[in-house]
């Protein structure tokens, strides 16, 4: 049985990926801060008995560590990083930033899915389809934006597409592969209800990218449906 580890996997895309991936037959392992307060994926687990509900804060590097190495030995074929925050704040823009929230964007964002990379090398190694995957967005794009604002949230993913990108050359030559996805403008807590897709739709083709890649394809940057995204 194929396994994915899902971060952030409480709510909007980290629980479709739960649930898409537990109904496809999967083993799942589903971090999330709180376990206890978690009433959407408990409900989901009480689903499907493969999915298994791992306390993970990405904030906490300590936490980090303490569950790779209770996960010593196991093989991972498809890591997921998808927690995610947006920091920015009405009124906070230049001028009144928050460099506090700034930083703890970047930690998040940027920082928590190479420390997930590093700490879970062994057992994405260990699994058949060697594959990391981050999600980010069309609005860590240099190249896209045209509209500016969102300073926080645009700069922390862009740190993580840069990221992604290293960390696709140096893996490499473990035969371990990097990928990079913008899953749309979907309708979640982030998002939005005037977002153009719902989860299903994202998650489903974000899945099917997941499915059809191959180690060539190690360090691109693309969308639910496939589409090269501008860096």
């Amino acid at each position: 049985m194929a396994t994915v580890l899902v971060t952030g996997a409480n709510r909007g895309l980290g629980l479709e990926f739960c649930r898409q991936y537990a109904g496809a037959g999967w083993a799942v392992l589903a971090g999330c801060r709180q376990p206890s307060q978690a009433g959407d994926l408990s409900k989901l687990a009480g689903q499907f008995r493969s999915i298994e509900i791992c306390a993970l804060d990405v904030a906490d590097f300590a936490q980090i560590d303490a569950l790779a190495s209770q996960m010593s030995g196991r093989a991972i074929d498809v890591l997921i990083s998808n927690a995610g925050i947006y920091g920015d704040k009405p009124g906070r823009g230049f001028g009144q930033l928050d460099y506090q929230a700034w930083s703890q964007n970047f930690l998040v964002n940027s920082q928590a899915p190479v420390k997930m990379a590093e700490a879970f090398l062994p057992q994405v190694q260990s699994g058949e389809k060697k594959l990391l995957v981050a999600i980010s967005s069309l609005m860590g794009s240099i190249a896209d934006n045209n509209s500016g604002g969102s300073l926080l949230y645009r700069t922390s993913k862009a740190a993580l597409n840069a990221a992604m990108k290293t960390l696709a050359i140096d893996l490499g030559k473990y035969s371990v592969g990097v990928l990079t996805l913008h899953p749309g403008w979907v309708k979640t807590d982030m998002g939005g209800s005037n977002a153009l897709i719902d989860v299903t739709e994202s998650v489903a083709g974000m899945r099917a990218v997941i499915d059809g890649f191959t180690l060539p394809q190690s360090g691109c940057f693309v969308n639910y449906t496939g589409k090269t995204m501008p860096w």
